[in-house]
């Protein structure tokens, strides 16, 4: 019989979700686990997977959407059922009140839904394609804004969400301009422009908050010589496949010293420690949106160069908006680096369950004393941030200490 498909939570504790692309069309069939759709979420896409054979019988949540979680999307149905089943079902009492529809639903009977085409392209007037992703469509819509005045910062050319926030606030300090975001005078007579938070912003400023205010966080800072580490890493980018970056030594080191000292790779639950038997390192990457932290899974067994092209294609799927939600989960430690930009030390705010967070500064000449005698050396402080509840002070510092000695004995972490 026909049945109704909902929104499901796929991130925890998310209200809504947008369906970023129907896989199928209307009158295609399908079978237990292929995937029907693609929900995209505050951070990350979502297969999803049907759950029984069936057919899609008609759409309800366009792509691009922003949908409630638990509200109608589409309607599945069996073969040999017919439109007036369809109806039936959408007109029943069960249906109307089990959870809010969202305003492009649902299609009615005289307009045909055609299939499911990939929502990250529309069709100008021009005649030109255009590339933007769901959620840029969705806020450029609800704020008014012609995407074809917008110029993309994305991969080939694609409309991002930061370029529709961009234009809103461009539009807000044009001449009688009137935009969400806007100056708002205050009463000291400063003025400041009100920026709407998106909701990428929305779960990062959660998940910290909690982890800061719940986790009882403490800190060891390290300095690592790192000249051996470089010259290795010089010669090493004349053989490897893909061109090693320090960042790519240091989560291979934080892999080694976990080797070197098990008992550290766990995470705290209510009831137990898990202690791990991979070693699966979360990387900071700085988007347009935010900050997201794919996992890398298994870095124990895997060489430098295969760390390396791992971290690689994350990054660009992460800065292209095409994250699978597991991509973004589990992980016992990550992996924060600034040294890009010069600063020198800083500590990190851990990510949950996670109990560690390794944060990484510039790599600089400065003087040190070797065997009495004072020299110059590359040097890069290490700031490491633990989740007290799970590992106490002195193993932390046992890890801390091993993963100095990976990092300044770089060969280790090769053999």
């Amino acid at each position: 019989m026909a049945t109704i498909l909902r929104m499901p939570e796929v991130l925890a504790n998310a209200t809504e979700a947008v369906v970023s692309t129907w896989t199928i069309g209307v009158g295609d069939s399908f079978s237990v686990g292929d995937t029907i759709a693609e929900v995209e979420t505050e951070k990350a896409l979502v297969d999803l997977p049907a759950e029984q054979d069936g057919v899609l019988g008609r759409i309800l949540a366009k792509p691009g959407d922003s949908t409630l979680v638990g509200a109608p999307i589409a309607v599945l149905i069996l073969a040999g059922e017919t439109e007036a089943d369809i109806d039936a079902l959408l007109g029943s009492s069960a249906v109307a009140t089990a959870a809010p529809v969202p305003e492009a639903t649902p299609v009615p009977e005289a307009t045909p839904v055609p299939e499911a085409t990939p929502t990250l392209e529309s069709e100008p007037t021009g005649g030109d394609r255009l590339f933007i992703s769901p959620i840029a469509r969705l806020r450029a819509r609800d704020n008014g804004v012609d995407i074809t005045t917008i110029r993309g910062t994305g991969p080939n050319g694609r409309i991002v969400r930061v370029d529709v926030e961009d234009a809103i606030i461009a539009r807000s300090v044009a001449p009688g301009s009137v935009s969400t975001a806007s100056p708002v005078p205050t009463p000291n007579g400063a003025g400041y422009t009100a920026i709407p938070h998106t909701g990428m912003r929305k779960a990062i400023a959660r998940r910290l908050t909690e982890s800061k205010s719940t986790v009882p966080h403490f800190y060891l800072t390290t300095d690592c010589r790192v000249d051996a580490l470089l010259a290795v890493r010089a010669q090493a980018n004349e053989f490897s496949p893909t061109r090693l970056s320090v960042n790519d030594f240091v989560v291979k080191s934080v892999a080694a010293a976990f080797a070197d000292v098990p008992d550290a790779n766990v995470t705290w639950t209510d009831t137990h420690l898990r202690r791990w038997d991979a070693v699966d390192i979360a990387v900071a990457v700085a988007t347009d949106g935010g900050l997201l932290t794919p996992v890398v899974r298994g870095v124990g067994s895997k060489t430098l160069s295969e760390v390396s092209q791992t971290i690689t294609e994350l990054v660009e799927r992460a800065r292209a908006g095409r994250l699978r939600q597991d991509e973004l989960e589990g992980g016992s430690f990550a992996v924060t680096n600034l040294g890009m930009y010069g600063t020198t030390e800083f500590s990190a705010i851990l990510n949950p369950p996670q109990s560690g967070i390794l944060a990484i500064g510039a790599a600089k000449p400065q003087p040190v004393v070797v065997d009495g005698e004072i020299v110059v050396a590359t040097v890069m402080r290490c700031t490491l941030s633990v989740d007290h509840r799970a590992i106490d002070g002195a193993l932390a510092a046992q890890w801390l200490a091993a993963f100095t000695a990976r990092i300044e004995n770089p060969i280790s972490i090769l053999i």
